[in-house]
This record gives structure tokens, sequence and C-alpha cells, in this order.
């Protein structure tokens, strides 16, 4: 799989949908560019003058194009509990996550004036995970909602070639470490306060400025 699944794996009852590998690579290039468009466009028509909220139905279809064609679940919540590989957090029962979810958006809903664009993504970021509402694409939808709440918030599509999930692709071990470092705040809490995000929040800044700072350089002819 080409997600964080790599290290942190969702072990879950799958009804992963049987092809060749050369097939389902295919499908995740396809799927990928698919998300990726799906994202612009609710951006674009937040800047049409739409207001914006982040609704779960659209968690589901971001889910839907990364997986679509790959898992009978595509676009749909996972029907039970999970577990994810390597990580020392475990998921709430499939039972609580469509409530999850709504309570997930509306924190950012609620919020979306009264909080940075960086902490919303972050929380989004980090939130999407740790809830882990699907069987497969965890960390591709996450990415994806992530980046939607950033440039919505902002008020357009971010210029730059390597983008905030481009960059977290590249890397994921930083990733890995903002996620847990939520994680393991949260557990202490059992309650959230905005600084759990707070390495989360650094980590998005940075690669915001990496992405912004690559638009600038291609705009003015610099190079490293």
């Amino acid at each position: 799989m080409n997600d964080d699944e790599h290290v942190r794996h969702s072990q879950a009852e799958e009804a992963q949908i049987e092809v060749n590998e050369v097939e389902k690579a295919r499908l995740e290039a396809a799927n990928s560019l698919r998300q990726a468009e799906r994202v612009r466009d609710l951006v674009l028509q937040a800047l049409d003058g739409r207001p914006f909220k982040l609704r779960v139905s659209t968690i589901l279809d971001l889910n839907r194009c990364a997986i679509e064609g790959l898992n009978g679940y595509a676009g749909n919540f996972r029907p039970a509990g999970v577990a994810i590989g390597k990580s020392a957090h475990e998921p709430p029962g499939g039972h609580l996550v469509p409530e999850l979810v709504e309570e997930m958006c509306d924190y950012v809903n609620d919020n979306w004036m009264d909080k940075s664009a960086v902490h919303l993504a972050s929380f989004v970021m980090w939130r999407l995970n740790w809830i882990h509402p699907f069987v497969d694409g965890n960390g591709r939808t996450s990415r994806a909602v992530s980046y939607l709440v950033l440039c919505a918030r902002e008020g357009m599509l971010l210029p730059g070639t390597e983008t905030i999930p481009e960059q977290i692709v590249a890397n994921r071990t930083p990733y890995y470490g903002a996620l847990e470092a939520a994680d393991t705040k949260y557990k202490a809490a059992n309650s959230f306060t905005p600084d759990m995000v707070e390495e989360m929040e650094a980590l998005m800044g940075g690669m915001l400025a990496q992405q912004l700072k690559s638009a600038f350089d291609r705009a003015t002819g610099t190079t490293n």
C-alpha cells in the first residue's frame, strides 16, 4: 500500500478486492489523482462563495476516492474494531466512529474563525487518524481532509509543487512522531485541549513554509 500502512497498517476486518499488483498500482495512482482533484474542486467551491462546512459526507467521499476498486468498504465507516500496527494507540470501537467524526467536524466548523488554519488542519490530521474510521486509506483520507481544511480556511489553493501531503509521503517519520505525541497527551488527559496538537502544528507550519517557498523559488527563478 502507498499509505502510512507501510508502518502503521490498519489491521481490521477487510473486504479487499482481489486485483493483481499491476492493476493495484494503477488503481492507487489513479485514485490518488482523483482524490487530489476532488480536494481542488471542493476548495474552488468554497472560493465561489459557498460557505465552507466540514461535513461527514465529504470525508466519506474522499475515502471513496482513495480506495475505490481496492476495498469493498470504500466510502464507508469500518463496521468493527481496528488495530494499528506499530502504534500504541487503540482506536475506538466501530460503533463510536460516526459520532466521533461528527464531533470532529463540529470542532472545525465551530472554531472556523477563531482558530488558525494550521491549527484546524493539524487537529483534523491527528483526530481523523486517532478515530481511524476506515478499514483502509485512513492516512490518505486524513491528509486530504486536513489539506482541504487548510486551503479552505486560507481562502486559496495554496501554491507550490511539493504540497504538504506530498511532503508527508516523502518522509513519514516526523508525521508519525507528531501523531504519537498528540495520542500520548490525549490519553493522559482523556479530553482535548488545543495544545495537544502543537507538535503537529509545528510540523505543518514548517511544511507549509517549504511548499510556499517552492512557489516563490519557481516564480523568481531561484535555484538551490
